[in-house]
């Protein structure tokens, strides 16, 4: 039998010929140390000229395409490609792994570049976004991420003079970006005139913020900040490929074989055009250069290295060299030297010397070549091409012998014979040629027989036999040379063949995986000196396997380093090496073939596999393994999958809403008030864990099972629960002080958490790695880290800092299943993991870690291990029973420890103790030397004080503790003992072994219970406050169940039901197998049994009374009805299609109600069984003994929404008929009021039963309920609390699966801010409903002139055009304006946003928002300042509150999706008096931030998405780290808030919401808050937040009450604080004084604002005198003695608190849009008229409102006459009034119009009044006729509504422009049209604000498909055009400007929309008015200088 094992010799790679310059580029460098650093496949080289050596470095897995140089210059950044490229940093020195980056990209990495202190690497992927990172590299941290562009990035780079900034380019762009907290920030470089807008390759950052870059034509663009400033044209021929600066400048290479030398300002030094060396051809084309003092690397696309010395630069030296272009396929060895030769696509065939590690010849052919074959003699070699020929060279020189075309196809396979007298040639034509050598190479025989290709030919030794074999994978024989096909394999028996390259036949059966027959193997090579066989596969995969190999899915060793398929692989004719060669690489690699070794195995380190290398040896298992013992193949096979994840709950309901929506408006009872509290656990989980039970501190014990942690206190008999999980616990870890706990669970996203075995408190949750569970846990030494495996299948290992919550390390750790990891305990970058077949050793590299295998002999499987007492110690026990001695990765030796597996291994200070299957304890010395003492676990050492029985001798041991002078054991059976050091054990906790538990009863009388189980035991508990298990009796071996119903699910016999009879003696017990026994209920022994059915008995129940009769349900349909003193069956009951479920009887005996598995009810009369028909009225008036059914109207309510994934599978009700518990599949436990009508009732609910709980009982005197779990196989008992008894405490989750809909409040203002719709400013639409062609796609109309064809003389005898605009009011020079600074706004936001306005600098300055500026205001000067970085509106404003960060603010804005681009929403913190950003946040939060909250050090910020899921995120915001985040509620939070003395502490408030959350770690975890401590309270809309001392918190509701909560239960109501909606609260730090904000009407006894004290019992109310009827008060602000507010009506309002005196501070219009904007003729003074029925004087100087006038009706326009004495306001509703300016008094007013005034205007000469309205209509009033206003004309013929209107100077014409984008021009007053465009060409006009018009054609931008250029206005100098837009933006032109897409500056700030825009007088300041913010901003005018 041939050896099954792997080979004991090995590869090393010696040495790659090559270099990968095709598609990559800048990749080739010098290292300090003066080496070369480059890459080929897979491959980082690092190559020593000077000594000419290789080292390697194999850390990819996939073709390397990036590299990157630290500055330090010895550390490497390389980036592959493939499905989840990573990055590796690694040393050039020692060529090992320092770090791995991983999980970001996606495709591959296609750029990556150091900053200048080489702290952060930023790479570039290869996927469709482009994504760019920054990292972290040392802790493989992202730090930002940013969509880069749509297309290629080709190069990108850090500024190396300006920190935090960088530089990409790419196809046709080149972006700028800077980094701030995580946001990546880009400007697109502005190409402009300078240059064509083109491709950008290569670039090199310089200082002054100057940046070269090569382009795609050749030239070189210069870059100041983000403008192109100039080029160097010509600087290559073409692409400028590679840039790389140096001290002394820039190198850079193209495409046409040049390098340029440059000095540092981008001057010429000198040029090397490598074309014209000695080493240079046509064609060359450089893409890599590298610049060092005198050296200059040179990378080429033909996969050249040069390297040119400066003064010497004709002279290159080639110093590598290999095969370009095309695949690789054609390899030879030389017979009888070391030489290999190799043929490519690339058409040369080469000669490499393998001892030189060099070319020594080259020669160039016509065609492609395939296969290449040196003659025996080594003088000929044959070369087979793609055409169909071949031909034959002399090896001497290359010279020509002969070139035969006899093929149509590509020659892949020719071989020489042995005796050199024939050459066999296979082509693609499915044929063998033969033929003679000696005769010129005359054709001498043909193979025909193949129906495919030839892929792989040999010949025998003595010549006369050939084999081939053919693509479509047969194996055929031919005699040679004739080419017959030989038929009888007898002939074949004793052919010797003389090499070995065939991938078919019995030889190599082995190469081939068990299971595939593909042809992924592309060669072999059989060495038989040393009988290995070598395989080269399309995987990049290089393997050695032993020859002869029969046996399908032989072991090998594999080697890793081509990245794709490899072609060929040859030994040398020696056998030293191996040479394997790459198609799509086109690399030579050569192996050195290290024969077996000796035993100096030690010091040779065996190549580092980073996980993913499948390093397994091997795909198949060995078949030398012995058996696997039952229990581990048990575990092994252990799926924790479930269908539902608790996780999938709130989707679920979510979905399962829409449909219920009608039955939520129902009143509801509510949630019972008695609750239950978990009091005792019988269980302890051990059938499939290990090591999970410690002593803690205080030496109490802690375990788990199920979904809780128990510690348990022997002394007291008590437990404590730890119930943060919500499903199985599968591991727990002991931190190294013992006070604290870790414990992993199953789930999809399955969580750890780590928490304090005192407090139980969770001090950090770890998720979002492992799906499926956790199954191992293991602290470091030092109790900071730790590290956890997955449940998946790559058995994930993650290193955690786990008070951080971060992960520092993950990697997939093995395809098999992993029983334990441990840290080492000397060095915590170093782990073990342990399991299936394997043991590894782990070492930290950054983001990732790196494995390697332990060297034993055969692979065992590990159960357990535990490190010795040095870092290179490692001892592991078996599953044979031996412990393995490790020393770092080297099997030292194994001892015998036990029979059977062990289980587990303890260390101590001096030794060891084991645990094993055999039931036996060991104690060791520290060396495995000598067993000291040895304990059997054994019912004959029983202490007296037990608590409950050991069910067999010798259990499997599984968990082993020491501590206080005993050793804890944990078994399988779900026993805990404790070993005394002298014998005695005593039993402190016992549960049900594996398998289900389904039977439950109690006694009628006493504290007693009784459980039977598929463990097929029948036990009996005592639920006095001993807690033990008092009997037990193994149930016989029935005989296996027949046919089962698919949802019950079942083992071999065991028990399923149980019940005690009315007067407790006995016991009956329905069994698996169909049949039941009664049994005495004291001593368990059997009265009678019975076997009448095949299937499970699923119920049995005695009647009441007496207990005469016995009802037995089965699976079989039936229920049989037996008389228990006559032991005789009375009737049976049918009827029933589907199992029974469920039985009660009623109080007289007579009736039974039956439950089926189809959801049926059915009802029957004992004793004769015969089926009755009651009515669903009836049934509830029936007296029931018990009542354990599911189904029926009185219990209707305990299903759940989601109940097509859960079943409710066991119910139980009080005996005083006032509770229901029920249990169902998700482990839930819960309490309903008695009796449960109308659907989804409200509950209370607990979990700590894992999976599904199969039976819940009350005990006889309610004091007790008793659940048993399936899966979990525990039995818990819960304290029953009635009401009134309440301790606060965690754990009673009240909730229904549905909230109610009634109830929640309403108010209109809430409403509002509930259902506005934020979109971002890029995306607004038309504010005017607009129709037609917009002006820049309108073609020109030719003029008259054109039509006609008259060519005008160049020089016109006509006058001059005289000016487009009169411009007489401007000084004597005019100066055109080339900036707009920001001055002033008016407004705030208060309509829709709230808790926005604060101090600043102890009440000096205030600070507040509007649109997308932040403002800061000094009430001493009234001058305002500005935040302006934020790119769209802010949503939320707060200040950080701590001292050490002094005037620290935070905004967050409106964005749009999450996916971190520059349009995703963005929080931003920032320095209120500096304006500096401090950092910036980008946030998933898609649509924007709406609440933000900075924690009470400061250091943490809290923020609140609108997205749907409402999620909270929780940032350092000074890292820009996100530290938390979680979906909120599922609608609007309208704001979250720290408490102020707390980091971790926060309150949630929103529609029907309050939360109190924690952050525990990385995770928040949440409680709802609790009301049902106050009779008739709900949840109702709560809208604010303040905090009291002890834990009180205040939250405000829509109904204006303030509910006041201790922790998370609500203690008290302060009922209307307001009478409206309490919309803000604001907690005083300095001395806890409340004040609250709400919307009331004003009264003498109180008003919208109240001061209250630390408790919300006592307030003062403040009046603010503001004059509306209803004051809403939006946001507050308490500082020293005076209170700020801002209302809803964008007022903010400084209130005193001694006098109350009202102080308005800033005003603005309530409700948009502002339409109307018109400046005074002389004075800096502005009127504006809005939406909310107001005209307001603004005053520039002063920067305040002077003035308002209620209009009543929203206003349009407003505009003053020319003397400024009188004021025109449009109205919506058609009508316009005429004010007087001095007395404000009405002039006139009418109304002739339904439609709103768009425009109205006076004429120059104040004669006329012209208003346009909506009606297409433009109406002429004369002024002079008085104040009835009559019009006196009207023009006609207007397409659309009237946009703007402007008089001539002469005020005898009006232009309009319309809404079908039509400028129309009119006479005045006749209201007749002007066509003819030379009249038109000639008007001067007084004032221009049309949008439309040849002369503006260029202010419409590119982009405004769906948005509008809205509003315009010509500078009184006529050289200016300032515009407004849908966008927001404001921009400023040169007027005229007819050039389409004309040069601007823009301007932001506003939101979307502007409606107008006008110039002041002498044009001193701009007035732009926004649409959706209701602010107006004024800009200060710069003009040019003379």
């Amino acid at each position: 039998m041939a050896d099954r094992t792997a080979p004991n010799c090995h590869l090393r790679l010696e040495w790659v010929y090559g270099y990968r310059g095709h598609q990559c580029r800048n990749n080739l460098y010098y290292t300090a140390a003066k080496e070369i650093v480059y890459f080929v496949a897979g491959v980082g080289v690092v190559y020593n000229t000077r000594e000419h050596k290789q080292k390697f470095y194999l850390g990819h897995n996939d073709d390397i395409i990036s590299l990157a140089l630290h500055p330090e210059r010895v550390l490497v950044a390389t980036g592959q490609v493939g499905k989840e490229p990573y990055i590796c940093v690694w040393d050039s020195y020692t060529v090992q792994t320092v770090s791995i980056l991983k999980d970001m990209h996606t495709h591959g990495i296609a750029c990556l570049a150091f900053d200048l202190e080489g702290q952060c690497l930023v790479s570039v992927g290869l996927d469709s976004k482009n994504t760019i990172c920054v990292w972290d590299w040392r802790r493989g941290k992202v730090l930002a991420a940013a969509p880069g562009h749509t297309d290629r990035i080709f190069d990108i780079s850090w500024d190396l003079y300006q920190p935090s900034k960088l530089v990409s380019c790419g196809v046709k762009h080149i972006k700028f970006w800077s980094l701030c907290g995580n946001a990546l920030t880009p400007k697109r470089g502005v190409f402009g005139k300078t240059g064509d807008l083109q491709t950008i390759l290569c670039l090199a950052c310089a200082k002054d913020e100057v940046t070269y870059s090569g382009a795609l034509n050749g030239d070189i663009y210069v870059w100041k900040e983000v403008h192109l400033m100039r080029t160097v044209q010509g600087a290559h021929g073409s692409g400028i490929f590679s840039m790389n600066a140096c001290e002394e400048g820039f190198a850079t290479g193209g495409r046409d074989g040049c390098v340029r030398l440059w000095d540092l300002n981008f001057k010429p030094i000198t040029v090397i055009d490598l074309r014209e060396t000695d080493q240079g051809y046509k064609g060359l084309s450089v893409r890599s250069v590298c610049w060092r003092g005198d050296h200059i690397l040179v990378g080429t696309q033909d996969s050249e290295i040069f390297e040119v010395v400066v003064h010497d630069r004709n002279k290159p030296f080639l110093i590598m060299q290999g095969h370009c272009e095309g695949e690789l396929w054609a390899l030879a060895v030389h017979p009888t030297k070391p030489l290999a030769m190799t043929g490519s696509d690339d058409r040369s065939v080469r000669i490499w010397s393998l001892i030189d590690h060099a070319l020594i010849a080259r020669c160039n052919m016509e065609e492609p070549i395939r296969c290449l074959a040196v003659s025996t003699d080594g003088i000929h070699v044959a070369l087979g091409m793609k055409d169909g020929s071949f031909t034959v060279l002399r090896v001497r020189d290359m010279t020509e012998v002969v070139h035969i075309k006899d093929r149509k196809e590509a020659i892949h396979e020719l071989k020489y014979s042995p005796d050199g007298a024939h050459l066999a040639v296979g082509s693609n034509d499915n044929s063998v040629d033969v033929y003679g050598v000696v005769q010129r190479y005359k054709k001498v025989g043909e193979c025909f027989g193949s129906t495919s290709f030839i892929t792989h030919m040999d010949w025998s030794t003595d010549s006369k036999y050939l084999q081939t074999n053919d693509g479509s994978g047969r194996r055929l024989f031919y005699r040679m040379p004739s080419g017959k096909e030989v038929a009888s394999r007898e002939e074949l028996k004793l052919v010797q063949w003389s090499s070995w390259t065939c991938v078919l036949g019995p030889e190599v059966n082995g190469i081939w995986p068990k299971y595939s027959d593909i042809n992924d193997i592309n060669s072999v090579d059989a060495n038989f000196n040393n009988q290995v066989l070598v395989t080269a596969d399309d995987y990049g995969l290089v393997k050695l396997l032993r020859y002869p190999c029969v046996k399908k899915g032989a072991k090998f060793k594999k080697y890793l380093g081509h990245s794709a398929h490899i072609t060929n692989a040859r030994w040398s004719h020696d056998y030293q090496w191996v040479i394997t060669i790459g198609g799509a690489d086109h690399s030579v690699f050569q192996w050195k073939f290290v024969p077996e070794r000796k035993k100096e195995t030690l010091h040779i380190a065996p190549q580092e596999n980073l996980a993913d290398s499948n390093s397994e040896e091997s795909d198949s298992d060995q078949s030398d393994v012995p058996e696997m013992d039952s229990e581990i193949e048990q575990e092994t096979q252990l799926t924790y999958r479930r269908q539902v994840y608790k996780e999938d709950l709130p989707q679920l309901k979510e979905q399962c809403k829409e449909k219920h929506r009608a039955i939520a408006m129902k009143k509801r009872d509510r949630a019972p008030a008695n609750g239950v509290k978990l009091h005792f656990v019988h269980g302890y989980r051990g059938y499939d864990c290990r090591s999970n039970l410690f002593y803690t501190q205080t030496g109490e014990i802690v375990y788990h099972v199920a979904a809780v942690g128990v510690v348990y206190n022997r002394q007291q008999n008590t437990q404590r629960f730890y119930m943060g999980h919500d499903d199985d616990i599968l591991c727990l870890a002991i931190h190294p002080l013992k006070d604290y706990v870790a414990t992993g669970q199953v789930g999809r996203d399955s969580s750890i958490h780590v928490w304090d075995t005192e407090m139980l408190k969770p001090m950090s949750v770890l998720k979002g790695f492992h799906q499926l569970g956790v199954c191992t846990l293991d602290f470091s030494a030092d109790g900071k880290r730790l590290a956890s495996v997955g449940l998946d299948d790559n058995h994930t290992i993650v290193l955690w800092d786990w008070k951080k919550g971060e992960k520092l390390s993950a990697i997939r750790g093995s395809k098999d299943k992993i029983f334990v990891v441990k840290i080492n305990p000397y060095m915590t970058d170093k782990l073990i993991t342990a399991g299936v077949k394997h043991m590894k050793f782990w070492h930290k590299a950054g983001g990732g870690l790196i494995g390697r295998k332990g060297y034993m002999g055969k692979t065992e499987t590990m159960m357990c291990a535990v490190y010795g007492w040095t870092e290179e110690m490692v001892f592991s026990g078996t599953c044979t029973g031996d412990i393995c001695i490790w020393r770092d990765m080297f099997l030292m030796k194994t001892v015998k420890a036990h029979d059977g597996p062990v289980f587990s291994v303890h260390a101590l200070e001096k030794g060891f103790v084991t645990g094993g299957k055999d039931g036996i304890v060991a104690l060791w010395d520290d060396t495995f030397e000598r067993c000291l003492k040895t304990y059997a676990i054994k019912r004959s050492v029983l202490a007296p004080g037990s608590k409950g029985l050991l069910l067999e001798d010798n259990p499997s041991i599984r968990a082993i503790s020491l501590g206080h002078g005993h050793i804890l054991v944990g078994t399988k059976n779900g026993e805990i003992l404790e070993v005394d050091k002298s014998g005695p054990i005593t039993l402190l906790v016992q549960g049900h072994m594996e398998g289900e538990v389904w039977g439950l009863a109690t006694h009628p009388h006493l504290p007693l219970c009784a459980t039977v189980s598929d463990d097929k035991t029948l036990r009996i508990w005592d639920l006095s406050s001993s807690h033990c298990m008092l009997a037990v009796r193994k149930l016989r071996k029935g005989e296996s169940p027949v046919q089962t119903p698919p949802s019950l699910l079942l083992f071999h016999s065991g028990g399923r039901c149980c019940c005690f009879s009315p007067d407790g003696k006995a016991l009956a017990v329905g069994l698996n197998d169909g049949s039941f026994l009664i049994v005495n209920a004291d001593t368990l022994e059997d009265l009678v049994s019975f076997h009448h059915r095949k299937d499970i008995i699923s119920d049995i129940r005695f009647s009441p009374g007496a207990g005469k009769y016995l009802a037995v349900a089965s699976a079989d349909s039936f229920v049989d009805i037996y008389n228990v003193m006559s032991s005789k069956r009375v009737g049976v009951c049918k009827g029933s299609l589907n199992y029974i479920t469920h039985l009660d009887w009623d109080k007289r005996g007579k009736l039974l109600q039956v439950n089926t598995g189809a959801k049926e009810q059915f009802f029957f009369e004992a004793p004769r069984g015969k089926r009755q028909t009651i009515p669903a009225t009836e049934v509830e008036k029936i007296d029931w003994y018990t009542w354990t059914c599911v189904l029926g109207p009185s219990v209707e309510g305990v299903w759940p929404v989601v109940s097509e994934v859960t079943e409710v599978s066991a119910a139980c009700l009080s005996n005083d008929r006032k509770v229901l518990a029920t249990g169902d599949d998700l482990g839930y436990v819960k309490l309903f009021r008695y009796p449960v009508k109308g659907k989804y009732a409200k509950f209370k609910r607990y979990v700590a039963h894992s999976t599904h709980v199969t039976n819940v009982r009350w005990t006889h005197d309610d004091s007790l309920l008793v659940t048993a779990g399936g899966g979990d196989t525990c039995l818990m008992i819960w304290a029953h609390e009635p009401e009134g008894h309440r301790e606060i405490r965690q754990c009673d989750s009240e909730e229904s699966d549905i909230e109610s809909e009634d109830d929640g409040g309403y108010d209109s203002d809430v409403t509002r801010e509930n259902e506005i719709n934020y979109t971002i400013k890029a995306l607004s639409t038309n504010a005017r409903p607009m129709t037609g062609v917009k002006p820049h796609l309108q073609l020109k109309e030719p003029s008259v002139d054109e039509r006609q064809g008259v060519v005008r003389p160049p020089v016109s005898r006509a006058l001059p055009q005289p000016e487009k605009l009169q411009t007489n009011n401007v000084g004597k020079k005019k100066r055109p304006i080339e900036d707009l600074v920001l001055d002033l706004v008016f407004g705030y936001r208060g309509n829709d946003c709230r808790n926005n306005v604060h101090y600043l600098n102890e009440g000096a300055d205030i600070i507040y928002h509007t649109a997308s500026v932040g403002i800061v205001l000094n009430l001493t000067t009234s001058c305002q300042s500005f935040y302006v970085e934020h790119s769209d509106d802010i949503l939320c404003l707060t200040i950080n509150q701590h001292p050490k960060f002094p005037n620290v603010v935070a905004t967050g804005q409106v964005g749009d999706s999450g996916d971190m681009s520059a349009t995703s929403p963005a929080i931003h913190v920032w320095d209120a008096m500096s304006k500096q950003t401090l950092s910036v946040l980008r946030c998933s939060h898609s649509s924007g931030v709406c609440a933000v909250s900075f924690s009470a050090t400061g250091k943490l910020l809290l923020s609140i998405g609108l997205d749907p899921e409402h999620t909270l995120t929780i940032w350092k915001w000074q890292e820009g780290a996100k530290v938390a985040s979680r979906r909120g509620h599922t609608q609007r939070i309208f704001v979250a808030e720290f408490r102020p003395d707390s980091d971790t502490h926060f309150v949630s408030v929103g529609i029907k919401h309050v939360r109190f959350w924690t952050l525990a770690g990385r995770a928040l975890l949440g409680k709802k808050g609790v009301l049902s401590t106050i009779e008739d309270a709900r949840m109702q809309t709560m809208l604010s937040v303040a905090f009291g001392a002890n834990n009180l918190t205040f939250t405000g509701t829509i109904s204006g009450d303030v509910c006041v909560w201790k922790e998370h239960i609500l203690v008290r109501i302060v009922a209307k604080a307001h009478t409206g909606p309490v919309f803000t609260m604001y907690t005083t730090l300095r001395d806890g004084l409340i004040v609250t904000g709400g919307k009331e009407r004003p009264s003498k006894e109180g008003g919208a604002l109240k001061l209250w004290d630390q408790e919300l019992k006592r307030c003062r109310a403040f009046r603010l005198e503001t004059g509306q009827i209803i004051d809403c008060v939006r946001s507050v602000c308490r500082g020293k003695g005076k209170i700020l507010v801002g209302t809803r009506n964008a007022e903010i309002i400084e209130v005193g608190e001694k006098n109350a005196a009202c102080n308005i501070l800033v005003n603005g219009h309530m409700d948009g849009p502002i339409w109307g904007v018109c400046a005074h003729p002389s004075r800096d003074v502005f009127l504006s008229a809005a939406e909310d029925g107001t005209v307001r004087l603004w005053d520039i100087p002063e920067k305040k409102m002077l003035n308002k006038v209620n209009l009543g009706h929203p206003a349009r326009a407003v505009s003053y006459s020319p003397e400024g004495d009188m004021v025109a306001i449009g109205m919506k509703n058609g009508e316009f009034i005429i004010l007087l300016v001095a007395s404000l008094k009405i002039w006139g007013k009418k109304r002739d119009r339904r439609t709103p005034i768009q425009d109205i205007r006076f004429s120059p000469d104040s004669r006329y009044l012209a208003v346009g309205s909506t009606e297409s209509a433009v109406d002429f009033y004369d002024l002079t006729l008085g104040p009835q206003l009559n019009r006196i004309n009207c023009c006609r013929d207007i397409p659309s509504f009237v946009m703007q209107m402007d008089f001539s100077a002469d005020s005898t014409h009006v232009q309009i422009s319309t809404g079908a984008y039509k400028r129309l021009v009119y006479e005045v007053p006749s209201g007749k049209q002007v066509t003819e465009q030379s009249h038109i060409d000639r008007i001067t006009w007084a004032t221009w604000t049309s949008v439309l018009g040849d002369e503006v054609i260029g202010v419409w931008s590119r982009n405004t498909d769906k948005a509008d250029v809205t509003c315009s206005c010509v500078s009184h100098s006529g050289l200016n055009i300032v515009t407004g837009d849908d966008f927001g933006m404001v921009k400023l032109f040169d007027f005229p400007c007819p050039e389409k897409f004309a040069k601007h500056k823009r301007f932001l700030g506003h939101s979307a929309h502007l409606n107008n825009i006008r110039f002041t007088n002498g044009d001193r300041f701009v007035i732009s008015a926004g649409g959706d913010d209701r602010s107006l901003f004024v800009w200060r005018c710069v003009h040019t200088p003379h």
